[in-house]
């Protein structure tokens, strides 16, 4: 699939298309909005038994009720996806269960930052169309929405895939998909309802404002880079150390079951502040999920807890701790922590303040993906790879080029206080995917930052500022310079129609590393040469110039390098953070 196809799966601001008299004749637009479900004109979803009564792309295939169901994506059930609550359409197998779009008034209410559709295309390749949102103050925005299709869209971006597809022959084995896309609101106006596209082959599931970023601050987060097996873990609790940067008066976590192609229980959750080890300062404060003690997160999908009075310190270490209490035998999880952590012995330990359950230590983070704080400025995504992630700084000390960033705006009073999200993957790249999004893989350096770019940074809680970190990994594996160029406008556009501040770091010199040639150096410098000279980023972090040596500028500084030359040690990793300056992180009024 091509950049620019990917590209589409985020769904960017354009204006609107004209629509022929012989179109707008054609379809039957409701006078008044009406709820997406009165509006239901196609059948999705089959019993394997009878698969005939579903035909999803007009050739009689359809999705198998029972795939569904084992997912978790049960009739009705609410789901959230990309920080956006969306609910699989409440309907038997049978019913028609999705809208095509033509144009219909949708009606819909809700102030955010997005709205997400849960949508798939049945026309063999993407399905493009453009909409409008409507405010209450009269005014309203077009939008562009493109629908990957169900059976040869990217895995990589999908929100769900499952393993068969039903049809009048017999069930075949083929991955099936199901994708959430959002698009950009105007955040201080209220909606009121969505017109859809005029897309033939454009399936609408549901639709919804994305709410649930807003109001927070994010303090704590990782990408998930993969879904390698683990374990098996059966009844265990987890407690993983996490350590802040904004520190706030409330607080929630999110889980995330990325990549997955069953759901995954969560017993219990706790939140304290460590004292040391697995020892936490004082008794750990549960967690609640909708009221209840723990949470059943589907495929594919995240869950939040409920906000919860706890004062969260700024840079300080956390413990969250979640009992499994089913078998987990494969988790999505950021390989990388630099960070132990540890888990229990047989039994629910989320609630034990001493460290004496858990006997065994773990150096990644399965299924925790973020820690909010109330209020606060927002925060500053930091896109990257394992530069970013902090491969070779020192296990346990949070001296990340992150962490040290975050002390750095803790310490002063010139620009807020943002929370800083450490969104870096080791091995990750701009243009290629290193785990296909979709399986049980030992590879784990994540799908590529075009097709995470949504998940890992515009879905984050009140996300002011982007930095984008990468391109070193594309280099050294072939990719030309044009291609990571191309990669690296896409996000800023894409980070731009959303209202985004973007910021681009140079990539920093290598000589001496492992596939680093004198022609990686020279498409190096051709992607910084563009960096900082062409303007599409609002701002340039020039990491090469702060790690490299003046004598040999293909290489770091030996006082940086790590002893690997491609990763810079703590010192560089301070270095990094202390040659941004603070004042290009905030956002223009």
């Amino acid at each position: 699939m091509s950049l620019r196809g990917a590209g589409v799966v985020c769904a960017l601001v354009a204006g609107l298309l004209p629509v022929s008299s012989a179109t707008a004749s054609a379809t039957a637009v409701a006078a008044e909005p009406l709820p997406l479900e009165r509006l239901f004109d196609n059948t999705a979803v089959s019993d394997d038994a009878r698969p005939g009564e579903a035909d999803f792309d007009g050739s009689g295939a359809s999705l198998s009720a029972a795939d569904l169901a084992a997912a978790g994506w049960r009739p009705g059930r609410a789901l959230t996806v990309q920080g956006a609550r969306l609910t699989w359409p409440d309907r038997t197998p049978g019913e028609p269960d999705n809208v095509l779009a033509a144009g219909q008034d949708i009606s819909l209410s809700g102030r955010g930052d997005a709205l997400a559709f849960l949508v798939a295309g049945t026309t063999g390749a993407d399905v493009t169309g453009t909409g409008t949102v409507a405010y209450t103050d009269g005014t309203s925005t077009p939008y562009r929405l493109t629908a990957p299709d169900w059976r040869k869209g990217p895995l990589a971006t999908k929100a769900l895939a499952l393993p068969h597809v039903n049809a009048p022959t017999g069930q075949r084995t083929e991955k099936a998909r199901l994708y959430v896309v959002t698009v950009p609101l105007a955040a201080d106006r209220e909606v009121t309802s969505v017109r859809l596209p005029h897309a033939a082959g454009l399936h609408v599931f549901a639709v919804s404002v994305r709410t649930g970023t807003l109001g927070w601050t994010g303090t704590w987060s990782t990408a998930t880079g993969g879904h390698p097996a683990v374990g098996p873990w059966t009844d265990r609790t987890l407690r993983l150390v996490v350590h802040t940067s904004a520190g706030g008066p409330r607080v929630r976590v999110r889980f995330d079951n990325t990549f997955a192609a069953t759901p995954v229980r969560i017993g219990s959750a706790t939140v304290a502040v460590q004292a040391s080890g697995a020892t936490a300062q004082e008794a750990p404060v549960a967690l609640s999920f909708g009221g209840a003690a723990g949470a059943e997160i589907p495929a594919g999908a995240q869950v939040f807890s409920d906000p919860l009075g706890f004062t969260v310190p700024a840079d300080t270490n956390l413990l969250v701790s979640f009992h499994l209490p089913g078998t987990v035998s494969a988790a999505p999880l950021h390989r990388l922590a630099v960070q132990r952590s540890y888990l229990s012995e047989t039994g629910d330990h989320a609630a034990d303040t001493t460290a004496t359950a858990y006997t065994s230590t773990l150096t990644s983070w399965p299924l925790l993906t973020g820690v909010d704080v109330g209020g606060g400025p927002g925060s500053v995504v930091l896109l990257g790879d394992s530069i970013t992630d902090g491969t070779h700084s020192t296990p346990d000390a949070n001296r990340r080029w992150p962490n040290v960033l975050a002390t750095r705006l803790l310490g002063q009073d010139e620009v807020p206080h943002y929370g800083v999200l450490n969104q870096g993957i080791s091995g990750n790249r701009v243009v290629t995917d290193r785990y296909p999004g979709d399986g049980v893989s030992t590879e784990t350096a994540g799908v590529s930052a075009t097709h995470r770019f949504d998940r890992d940074v515009l879905a984050q809680p009140s996300v002011r500022t982007a930095v984008v970190f990468e391109g070193v990994n594309d280099l050294r594996a072939g990719t030309t310079g044009e291609k990571v160029i191309e990669g690296l406008r896409l996000l800023a556009d894409r980070g731009h129609a959303h209202g985004l501040r973007m910021l681009a770091a140079t990539i920093v010199p290598c000589e001496g590393a492992a596939q680093c040639t004198a022609a990686v150096d020279a498409e190096r410098a051709e992607v910084n040469a563009w960096i900082r000279a062409t303007g599409v980023f609002d701002g340039v972090l020039d990491f090469d110039a702060a790690l490299r040596d003046p004598a040999r500028p293909s290489r770091i500084l030996p006082r940086y390098d790590s002893g690997d030359h491609l990763h810079p040690g703590d010192a560089g990793l301070a270095a990094l953070a202390a040659s941004v300056d603070l004042r290009a992180l905030v956002p223009a009024p």
